[in-house]
């Protein structure tokens, strides 16, 4: 699974590497060494503004989404703390994802993520996770294939309120190789710059295209690098999270 990353990019930077025109403010988010389920993270995405009648006019946006799905139909936004990662093996096929999977894709931009290995520790001979940083070996951003959902409040009266609609996303994960095989059996997949637009557009619906799109991040070139057990704690987040620890 994915269950933390970093995300530390600006919206000033992000904007020209997946092409969005109009960013939102740079204070819409902070960097994140961080970044936990039910936290607003970045993503890009494509859609067709609500007063178009021609689907084929869409948008390339880089919005804040809520990390952790939830369905259109669920009755509690709840869920979505326990659908943060989407199986690709059974995405096309699972209810909570499918329609998503066929209409409405997305990126999620990130530095890298982490992930436990069980380890038996040198100092008590008693077991304990000890987290890493996995990211690229150039250091190149990772732009992790997601999903993403409106869910509509109840409670709220109007359509046109800007708290009718939660708006919500998901990552899509695989078997892990590599370097990150080492450390955790599943990891995220991430695209390359030449698979976005057909990835982003709402128009491209075969879920055999679309999987055929999926590769490992960077290309399985990545570096998993031992960090401190100070990231088990989401109310940490700076960045020595990702610095080296041990020799």
């Amino acid at each position: 699974m994915c269950g933390r990353y970093v995300s530390t990019r600006s919206p000033r930077e992000l904007a020209p590497l997946f092409h969005v025109s109009d960013p939102p403010p740079e204070e819409t988010l902070a960097p994140s060494w961080n970044v936990a389920p039910t936290d607003d993270v970045w993503a890009v995405l494509e859609r067709a503004p609500r007063d178009s009648a021609d689907s084929a006019d869409v948008l390339r946006e880089l919005r804040s989404l809520r990390w952790g799905l939830v369905p259109s139909w669920a009755k509690d936004v709840k869920v979505g703390s326990r659908m943060i990662n989407a199986r690709v093996e059974t995405v096309h096929e699972k209810p909570a994802y499918r329609r998503a999977f066929t209409r409405r894709r997305c990126l999620l931009p990130a530095d890298g993520f982490y992930e436990w290995e069980q380890i038996k520790d040198p100092g008590t001979g008693k077991p304990r996770k000890q987290p890493y940083f996995i990211h690229p070996e150039d250091d190149q951003l990772m732009a992790l294939a997601g999903l993403y959902e409106y869910w509509r409040d109840p409670a709220v009266e109007h359509d046109d309120d800007p708290d009718a609609w939660l708006l919500t996303c998901t990552i899509i994960t695989t078997e892990a190789t590599d370097a990150a095989g080492r450390v955790h059996p599943r990891m995220p997949l991430a695209l390359t710059p030449d698979h976005y637009d057909a990835w982003l557009d709402p128009a491209h619906q075969d879920p055999v295209e679309l999987r055929a799109l999926l590769g490992q991040p960077a290309g399985g070139r990545l570096d998993a690098r031992p960090v401190s057990t100070l990231v088990n704690s989401v109310r940490n987040n700076n960045p020595h999270l990702v610095e080296k620890v041990g020799g």
